[in-house]
């Protein structure tokens, strides 16, 4: 019998050091972001958490999974990596408080070809800031260092968030009838969707991520396509505290167009206004940069607006201004019409604000 060299697991570029000494590293920042509820820590096989703790009565669980899409290669390219766990977080959170429901515990998934300790803590140090932002604890997750799944340097991302919300709080309201109102909630810029077409406007206008952004000459154009997907966690369940929110809806993939309706019944239209709030600077750049057609940039991107929150007309000015106390950059946007069919959203004077 031949007797070969033996082999180990680092041999075949799977280091088991590496992946004990960055769950250490962010030992710290999992215990930073505890809530009520949080029971143990990082380590066990399984992570533990108490909804009677938390407060809740009647609760209904709410959860939600999300990545990061392909803004994780701008990230890469960039060599900028602590801001992509924060738009994680965003995207999954962001997601149940639409249903009423207030965050409570997240898990991440992180997967590499070969772990970086340093750039996997940046990301991770992201994702316990995005946590904080939500009043969300981070209590486990998974680190897959796997050879030859990935190119050098890259990562991949998901995020799973479980929350809770009272059975007689649960989000959208059947009530949502033709007069109520939209407001809107503005964003932080691109968030975290559409990121293939914008890796491709600059590809073909060969622009590099570490020049000037031609939107933004104070930032590199990778810092500011990074910008992170503002939470809305916060401002949204003290809106709801205070009454009268009928249905929220977070723009992410399928822009305006495709994420309002959602939340709509049928024989319901919604009708937004363009020219009611501003186009930032980096959609402008885009729909010219790219010569995206205005219906591409609605169904693509969130032009502006993060969360559209409805309420009766009667309710929209204390809100808006609950909001605006809450941080938050909030107009109203639109109004629900009758339809005829299934709910639909309509964006008017697009192509003149956006144009323009």
């Amino acid at each position: 019998m031949t007797v070969r060299n033996s082999l180990t697991y680092k041999d075949a570029g799977v280091d088991i050091d590496a992946g004990e000494a960055l769950v250490d590293a962010i030992k710290p920042l999992a215990k930073s972001t505890s809530r009520p509820g949080v029971i143990g820590g990082l380590g066990g096989f399984g992570a533990l958490f108490d909804l009677k703790a938390a407060g809740f009565k009647d609760p209904l669980l709410v959860s939600g999974t999300d990545g990061v899409g392909t803004k994780l290669k701008v990230a890469i390219e960039a060599k900028r990596h602590d801001t992509v766990g924060i738009d994680l977080v965003a995207m999954c959170v962001n997601d149940i408080v639409v249903q009423g429901a207030q965050p409570l515990f997240f898990l991440d998934y992180y997967a590499t070809g070969k772990l970086e300790v340093d750039a996997a803590r940046a990301v991770i140090s992201g994702i316990a800031e995005g946590c904080r932002q939500s009043d969300c604890a981070l209590i486990g997750g998974e680190t897959a260092e796997m050879p030859g799944m990935y190119g050098e340097g890259d990562y991949d991302l998901a995020g799973f968030a479980v929350g809770a919300v009272e059975r007689d709080q649960l989000l959208p309201r059947p009530d949502i009838t033709a007069g109520d109102v939209m407001l809107g909630l503005a964003s932080s810029g691109v968030h975290s969707n559409g990121f293939s077409l914008v890796r491709k406007i600059v590809a073909a206008n060969s622009l590099s991520y570490d020049k000037p952004a031609p939107f933004d000459a104070t930032r590199g154009l990778g810092e500011a396509l990074l910008t992170p997907t503002r939470i809305y966690v916060r401002s949204c369940m003290a809106a709801i505290r205070d009454g009268g929110v009928k249905g929220l809806a977070h723009i992410t993939g399928g822009g305006l167009v495709d994420n309002v309706p959602r939340v709509l019944p049928d024989n319901c239209v919604a009708r937004l206004d363009a020219a009611t709030w501003r186009l930032p600077p980096v959609f402008k750049w885009l729909a010219e940069a790219g010569g995206v057609p205005v219906h591409d940039m609605s169904r693509t991107f969130n032009c502006g607006i993060g969360m559209v929150l409805v309420c009766a007309a009667g309710d929209a000015q204390r809100l808006i201004e609950l909001l605006r106390r809450q941080g938050e950059t909030v107009a109203q946007i639109g109004r629900i019409e009758a339809g005829d069919g299934d709910a639909a959203c309509v964006v008017d004077n697009a192509e003149r604000q956006w144009r323009g």
